[in-house]
């Protein structure tokens, strides 16, 4: 019950109702973010996502029969996340402060790509045929999310919702599948 909640209908509709009143193409989560009366709204929305994938990834890895190398990975995502959420990003006022967040938010990304690769990966060696989806879901996010910064030159909204929703549904689904 707690990760399908969270992944089919808090993180969709948090997700989708943050960014609303913005254009997704042209607009990002970190400048919707930080403007005026909208900093705990997005600080929430980033604890929700932050701490949904953490919990979820850690006890996937905790299921797993040997140690798995890249499990560091997952509280870096964390640890990152929330770094990205209270670094502000207010580029004309705070230029180093919002490179340091555009470089959080980014590396939190990277590192819970890997994880979740890293931890499909070694799932699939144990069981081909009900892991090898979960590589294909994560190639299909992997190569929506290139498509979607090309297309819109930036990291944009629609990728930040796209990512975040589809991932969500992907960890809800390994999740259920490994822990039952």
């Amino acid at each position: 019950m707690f990760p399908e909640l969270i992944a089919y209908l808090i993180l969709p509709l948090y997700t989708i109702l943050f960014a609303a009143d913005s254009n997704w193409f042209t607009a990002n989560f970190s400048v919707i973010g930080n403007q005026i009366g909208q900093e705990k709204l997005f600080v929430l929305w980033g604890l929700i996502v932050g701490l949904y994938f953490f919990v979820c990834l850690h006890r996937i890895v905790r299921r797993m029969e040997k140690p798995l190398r890249g499990a560091r990975l997952i509280p870096a995502a964390l640890l990152l996340h929330i770094f990205s959420i209270t670094t502000p990003y207010l580029p004309e006022t705070l230029p180093r402060q919002s490179r340091l967040h555009v470089i959080f938010a980014f590396f939190s990304a990277v590192c819970l790509v890997a994880a979740l690769f890293l931890i499909i990966w070694r799932l699939r060696q144990r069981d081909r045929k009900t892991f090898s989806p979960f590589i294909a879901g994560m190639a299909a996010i992997t190569y929506g999310s290139l498509f979607l910064l090309v297309l819109a030159g930036i990291i944009s909204s629609a990728l930040e919702i796209f990512f975040t929703i589809s991932t969500g549904i992907l960890v809800c689904r390994l999740y259920r599948r490994v822990i039952g």
